[in-house]
């Protein structure tokens, strides 16, 4: 693999600590600044409203700029965000802070899983894209549990701070290793927004909504679900938390390796794992050993499903992928809200702090359903259609178009 993935991977290293780090510093936020805990639960809130808007906005206005070049530049904008929620002097500018570093997130992965794709041989495609999403996927294993204990000890500005330093190092690593690759000739903003009249487009990105939306259902109450089902105590949450995202590692390398290979079997698979697993999650929940495993497993399957959807996404918008790529991203945070509000229904309806996961694998099944479709519509397009002429039947193929 080249050396330029190891650059974009350390740019998706910070910009996942960034994103999730916040959670496990809420409190020390919210006292300094002197709101409540829901108050500073905007910053959660902005920073995904950040990704979802942000991800076509920068890359429509990246439309007329070479690659390598959008790339540093959103790497700049991430680290300006950071200093500002760093040297917040009041909790609005610091909420304005996070907002800034979401508007690089969705670009930079969209733009990056492109620029990745493009710097290896076509049966790696996957795997490359992998490899930069392992940056992430690490961000939940080290960056995430340091920098929450670097705030916790020593002040979440520090964090933050250190942060932005991660944004510098990835971005001298773009500027040093990542190519220079223009823009394709004669791709513009009208062709990238043709991709999304290709309804497999629009499948593979509903299947990242239900999909990553099944995760994100059972992991954001697993600090109430774990204490008050399994038993755990409050501090155990953290290594818990430090499983899935092993699982994350590990699941992300191996979908990326298979979904070269074969990729709608890896999605086949992943789904519909992920939604038995989490569907089992409801009697796990009840046995701390069991727990533990399955929030691993849910982990690997989940990010399994990762790079084989971004590539789908990149196979079926051919030609003009960097927006579709982009929004793909913004649609994982979709699945985050969606699913972590129909979690939160059952539970207000009094369900119980295991019901997020019958959500979870009713969403991961849904995804599994529209991935059959989209298979389903592929063959019939694949097709050979029979045109009877005169006596004799002569077979014509269906153009395909991408």
């Amino acid at each position: 693999m080249p050396l330029a993935l190891l650059a974009l991977a350390i740019g998706a290293f910070g910009i996942g600590t960034t994103e999730f780090v916040i959670m496990g510093l809420l409190p020390e936020v919210a006292g300094e600044y002197g709101v409540t805990i829901p108050t500073a639960g905007y910053l959660v809130t902005g920073y995904a409203l950040g990704v979802m808007f942000g991800a076509p906005l920068m890359t429509v206005l990246g439309t007329k700029v070479p690659r390598k070049r959008m790339l540093m530049l959103l790497m700049g904008l991430f680290i300006v965000g950071n200093l500002l929620s760093a040297l917040a002097p009041a909790f609005s500018v610091m909420l304005i802070g996070r907002i800034v570093a979401s508007l690089a997130h969705g670009a930079f992965f969209g733009i990056g899983s492109v620029v990745a794709a493009d710097l290896v041989a076509p049966d790696k495609k996957a795997g490359a894209i992998a490899m930069m999403f392992t940056g992430l996927t690490v961000a939940n294993v080290v960056g995430v549990p340091l920098g929450t204990l670097v705030g916790q000890s020593v002040g979440w500005r520090v964090t933050f701070g250190i942060v932005a330093a991660l944004g510098v190092v990835g971005l001298a690593g773009i500027a040093r290793l990542v190519p220079d690759m223009p823009k394709p000739e004669g791709v513009r903003l009208r062709h990238e927004l043709a991709a999304f009249k290709n309804v497999q487009v629009l499948l593979a990105m509903a299947m990242t909504v239900l999909g990553f939306g099944g995760v994100f259902a059972a992991i954001t109450y697993i600090a109430p679900m774990m204490t008050h089902t399994a038993g755990f105590a409050d501090g155990s949450v953290t290594w818990l938390l430090v499983l899935f995202g092993l699982g994350m590692v590990g699941g992300n390398l191996v979908g990326g390796k298979f979904a070269d290979r074969a990729l709608m079997p890896m999605l086949y698979v992943s789904l519909g794992a992920l939604a038995v697993v989490l569907a089992l999650f409801t009697l796990t929940a009840h046995d701390k050993l069991l727990s533990a495993v399955t929030i691993a497993l849910i982990g690997a399957l989940g990010f399994a499903t990762v790079p084989p959807l971004q590539k789908r996404v990149l196979d079926q918008a051919h030609g003009a992928p960097t927006l579709a790529s982009a929004v793909n991203i913004g649609a994982f945070n979709l699945g985050n809200a969606l699913s972590a509000w129909l979690g939160g229904l059952v539970i207000a309806a009094g369900f119980g702090y295991t019901a997020p996961n019958w959500v979870g694998a009713a969403l991961a099944a849904g995804a599994l359903v529209l991935a059959l479709l989209s298979a389903a519509l592929e063959r019939r397009a694949d097709a050979p259609s029979t045109v009877v002429t005169g006596s004799a039947p002569t077979e014509q193929r269906t153009a395909v178009h991408h």
